[in-house]
């Protein structure tokens, strides 16, 4: 690991800074950063668990498919986080349930698993940092879950949209993905929010145009699970 890589580390995983000198020493000689391009996949469903991904650049998608083959959203790790799935997998010794994408160019350093077991036992700060992030991604997922049971689709998409103050880059497909449901309802929404005069559709761009109409159907009470 160069001098660069090792400050990001630090920056990004602040507990690290707490190891002794020789753990650290143990973390830069047996973990060693990867680059990933977009759309890598970082381990599959059902993979066997080896190591523990510490994202140093880049966003990482993690989803599980469903059986009809779309995908739901479960988070993005963003550099600094603790990946919930990896960590319980790695500490069950269970296979990966889900799956992980690099959304975008990522530099990640995974650390395997007899190194990330020897950080949990033997380093408090690294140990406080884990299950704190597994505490965290364990209270959003309860709430994905709350979201897909008890909220219709268009007040979820409201709130994916009110997420972003400038235009949005995305496909309807994208968009889909996020919330779990199929190409056709999200554009059929965005077409009844651009005749309503909420947003402004254009190629891969949704421009948003009441930001007041999203905000209230964001807060309107579901009638029915969606």
């Amino acid at each position: 690991m160069d001098q660069p890589d090792r400050e990001r580390l630090l920056r990004s995983y602040p507990a690290l800074r707490e190891l002794p000198p020789a753990g650290l020493a143990r973390v830069e000689a047996l973990a060693a950063p990867r680059s990933l391009a977009a759309g890598h996949r970082l381990f599959g469903e059902d993979a066997p668990a080896s190591s523990f991904p510490l994202l140093l650049e880049g966003i990482v998608r993690v989803a599980r498919a469903s059986p009809d083959g779309r995908e739901v959203l479960l988070y993005r790790l963003h550099p600094g986080e603790a990946c919930l799935l990896s960590a319980a997998a790695l500490l069950g010794e269970t296979a990966f349930p889900a799956a992980a994408t690099a959304e975008t160019e990522v530099l990640a350093l995974p650390l395997p698993r007899p190194l990330f077991t020897e950080l949990l036992l033997e380093a408090p700060a690294f140990r406080a940092f884990v299950f704190g992030g597994l505490s965290r991604r364990l209270a959003q997922l309860m709430a994905l879950v709350d979201e897909m049971v008890f909220r219709r689709v268009d007040q979820r998409l409201a709130s994916r949209l009110l997420l972003h103050h400038q235009p949005l880059a995305a496909t309807h497909q994208q968009l889909a993905d996020d919330l779990g449901t199929s190409r056709e309802v999200v554009s059929r929404i965005l077409e009844s929010f651009q005749a309503s005069g909420i947003i402004k559709l254009g190629r891969r761009r949704i421009e948003l145009l009441d930001r007041q109409a999203l905000e209230q159907l964001r807060g309107r009470s579901a009638q029915s699970p969606s």
